[in-house]
């Protein structure tokens, strides 16, 4: 009915065939639809309802929905893939559904004039500007750029945190996150003195010294 499942909302951490990531936006839909559509194939080996399994701790969840420890369904069927983009990562997508004989339909949302791309065809679909099925597709596309967004926001969040304390000598990893949890933030940390510092444990006089100096020293 047009409505979002966020349990079956999933991240994939795109990694490269070499763990350094990949060239462009093709190549990283190839590798997610790999990982995405082997588990359809799998799991429609081995269980013709749709198949269950254990999933990787790369591909997460949104929704909070799930058991933990329980299996994770993630074999079922999509009756459409929408991939962002026009006819080149419509073409890389549906690539990947014949490579693997996954019997999925594909189409492309091009984002400049909502152009609607359908594999083998030569000119795209151009719905009305009022129609709900274009309101559906967007809906989609602007959704999973939310979602993919807020997790990119948070993982760089995470690498900035970790960057900035792990230049501090003598902070180690177990410092570092006492710290986090007593003050929350690296910037209320820079805001504490350094009897605030203090108050977190296993940070002494001399620590928290060496702590406020670096966080207020200025970089080149």
């Amino acid at each position: 009915d047009g409505l979002s499942k966020k349990a079956d909302y999933r991240h994939f951490i795109v990694r490269g065939p070499e763990g350094k990531g990949v060239p462009d936006d093709t190549a990283a839909m190839d590798e997610v639809l790999r990982r995405r559509l082997s588990r359809l194939v799998q799991g429609a080996a081995g269980d013709d309802a749709g198949g269950a399994e254990d999933e990787p701790a790369e591909d997460q969840l949104e929704g909070s929905g799930q058991v933990s420890g329980a299996p994770r369904r993630f074999a079922y069927r999509p009756d459409l893939l929408v991939v962002d983009g026009g006819l080149p990562q419509v073409n890389a997508a549906q690539r990947v559904v014949d490579e693997l004989d996954a019997d999925v339909r594909v189409i492309g949302l091009a984002k400049r004039l909502e152009e609607v791309w359908v594999p083998g065809e030569e000119f795209p679909v151009i719905f009305p500007r009022t129609s709900p099925a274009l309101r559906l597709l967007q809906q989609l596309r602007d959704e999973s750029h939310r979602f993919a967004i807020t997790f990119h926001r948070k993982k760089r969040g995470q690498a900035m945190t970790r960057s900035v304390l792990d230049q501090i000598a003598g902070l180690g990893p177990a410092k570092q996150k006492a710290l986090l949890k007593h003050f929350g933030s690296v910037s209320k940390i820079r805001a504490a003195s350094i009897d605030d510092l203090m108050e977190a444990p296993g940070i002494g006089p001399a620590l928290a010294a060496t702590i406020s100096q670096a966080l207020h020293t200025p970089k080149e």
